[in-house]
């Protein structure tokens, strides 16, 4: 500090005080440790452990749940202490690309999306996920794990879904070759649902399941190996269940899926005994 220079150069600290213009109190002050600062931080150590991808506001949401209302600001500070700051991804710049405007459904079980995303074991051998996402509440409904996932899987992963939950109005999927098959036309002419094909080569127009593409690999896949089948299988359905249950989105008001839901549910109940 400039007291400590001047100082140095033998001057008093009242001197050096008086010619920089603070009182020799400021120049004394130690802070007094906050014990609650070394509580959050190591919590947060924690969950950084176990949520790896998990960065500052998310960190936050859940320190929020356990220590009350805590300054953003303040888990920002102890956050950059603790060095937890994760990389960030440059992305290439892209030209604007022309967005279609999808209908926001207002409800649960409206509206579906579907995609597939590819996966290896540690011995290199491939393997698929089919993932089914509710547009309305961002639930994954399913993450259907194999080798193989053929048109006539897909349709026999919807029919379980449908004795489940029903079947919405529309599932958004693109041109693939599973879900433009033969078996799944069938499907749809002999179920309540539509298929809603995206435009070729414009996958913002399925940003839901996109999205939950984007943090399945980068908070899943990316951080486990799978030795096989049944391995992969286990893993990524805890995954789900968590993502479900625990995760909370910032699309939703920092709530779960299920929080959302059962919040929207609550609401659904009130409006309609008013109304009678």
């Amino acid at each position: 500090s400039a007291v400590e220079d001047l100082k140095a150069r033998e001057i008093s600290e009242r001197q050096a005080c008086s010619l920089i213009g603070i009182p020799r109190s400021t120049c004394r002050y130690e802070p007094i440790p906050d014990p609650l600062n070394e509580k959050i931080r190591t919590r947060m150590r924690e969950l950084a452990l176990k949520k790896l991808r998990y960065g500052s506001p998310r960190l936050t949401v859940l320190l929020r749940r356990e220590f009350g209302e805590i300054n953003h600001k303040r888990i920002e500070r102890l956050y950059a202490l603790e060095g937890l700051t994760l990389p960030r991804k440059r992305k290439k710049k892209r030209g604007i690309l022309e967005r279609v405007a999808i209908p926001v459904p207002e409800g649960p079980n409206e509206r579906w999306s579907m995609d597939f995303v590819h996966d290896s074991f540690d011995s290199g051998r491939k393997f698929r996920m089919l993932n089914i996402v509710d547009d309305f509440n961002r639930e994954c409904l399913r993450i259907e794990v194999d080798t193989s996932l053929s048109g006539h899987r897909v349709a026999r992963v919807l029919n379980q879904l449908a004795e489940t939950r029903g079947l919405p109005k529309y599932i958004v999927v693109d041109n693939g070759t599973e879900f433009t098959s033969r078996a799944m036309l069938e499907w749809e002419n002999d179920n309540p649902a539509s298929l809603a094909f995206i435009d070729p080569g414009k996958p913002t127009q399925n940003a839901f399941v996109e999205s939950f593409n984007g943090k399945l690999r980068d908070e899943c896949l990316n951080e486990n190996y799978f030795l096989n089948l049944m391995h992969a299988r286990e893993i990524i359905e805890n995954w789900r269940l968590e993502y479900n249950s625990e995760r909370p989105h910032s699309s939703l008001g920092n709530l779960t899926p299920w929080e959302f839901t059962e919040l929207w549910e609550q609401e659904q109940k009130i409006l309609t005994s008013e109304v009678a």
